[in-house]
């Protein structure tokens, strides 16, 4: 069964709660109110306990504790690391278990890239991280404005990189068939489906952070000298960064995008008038799962921009 957070109006989510235990206890309205308080100023506190009954129940009738998820007991995202790593094939890592179909999915010593292949999957990626940190930005679920400045951001070295195979003397081509519809897609599902957009927010940060890497090396390797682009280049320390988002996501999954709202009387904080307040969710074993599922369509999409390195 899904807890609820009350959040009220005066700092930002996930935040502490600052409150008074020796306020009285508010009684909640049954009736909504409109959504008129911005997101950014709100803060979470406990819902009052209210008055139980003890009843005996029997063993054969109790509720059996239900079996946990693959990386459940470390945190949501260990569920989505877990799998992430189901659908890479076995040279890839050695937790795959997909056989191998296309050649993107050999192992990168076996690749034989192009020039003309990696100008249009980096192109095509600065698409999609423009799509995403435009929507972070924009953050039309307030979740999403939880992953502004992450230091994960990539948009910017990519430009970077361009602009120096530029000054090389190669032609830079627009985006291509595979970056578009990815970015399209995003677009698509940030606007009414926010936990399958943190699950491409997630393989797509997460992926670039670790295999992405070992990509860019060999491709150094065979086409420029061992030059090392700005895309694999993050200022601070890069794990600190990654563990600082996960943080973020696992708290992201404890509190539902998608607020309620109810009314609480003037007692609560010295008889000021009644505001609106927030309630928050988090999120449901079924969205949970619901965001795990889109992990499929998230590698589809990503590889089609990666093959793009071997055309």
């Amino acid at each position: 069964m899904a807890s609820l957070t009350l959040i009220f109006p005066s700092h930002t989510l996930l935040r502490k709660p600052s409150f008074n235990p020796s306020a009285p206890s508010p009684n909640l309205s049954s009736s909504f109110v409109p959504r008129d308080l911005p997101f950014s100023k709100t803060q979470s506190f406990k819902l009052p306990r209210m008055a139980t009954k003890s009843y005996v129940v029997s063993a054969s009738t109790a509720e059996m504790p239900r079996k946990r998820y693959p990386g459940e007991a470390k945190g949501f995202v260990e569920e989505m690391r877990f799998v992430a790593m189901k659908l890479h094939t076995r040279e890839q890592a050695k937790e795959g278990e997909k056989e191998v179909k296309q050649p993107e999915e050999r192992s990168v010593r076996q690749w034989e890239p192009t020039i003309d292949g990696y100008l249009k999957f980096l192109v095509d990626s600065r698409l999609v991280y423009d799509t995403l940190e435009s929507i972070v930005d924009k953050a039309t679920f307030p979740i999403y404005a939880e992953f502004k400045n992450t230091g994960l951001e990539r948009l910017e070295n990519l430009a970077n990189d361009l602009k120096w195979f530029e000054e090389q003397g190669y032609a830079i081509p627009g985006p291509s068939s595979p970056g578009v519809t990815y970015a399209e897609y995003l677009k698509e599902i940030s606007e009414n489906d926010p936990q399958a957009f943190i699950c491409h927010f997630y393989n797509t940060y997460f992926a670039h952070s670790a295999g992405g890497r070992m990509i860019g090396r060999k491709v150094a390797e065979k086409l420029l000298n061992n030059k090392v682009l700005e895309f694999y280049k993050w200022d601070g320390d890069l794990s600190q960064l990654l563990q600082n988002v996960r943080d973020k996501l696992n708290k992201v999954s404890e509190v539902s995008s998608v607020p309620l709202f109810v009314s609480l009387q003037n007692s609560l904080v010295n008889s000021r008038p009644p505001d609106s307040y927030l309630v928050f969710q988090s999120w449901t074993r079924e969205e949970k799962n619901h965001c795990l599922e889109e992990t499929e369509k998230s590698f589809k999409h990503s590889g089609d921009i990666l093959r793009l390195i071997l055309s």
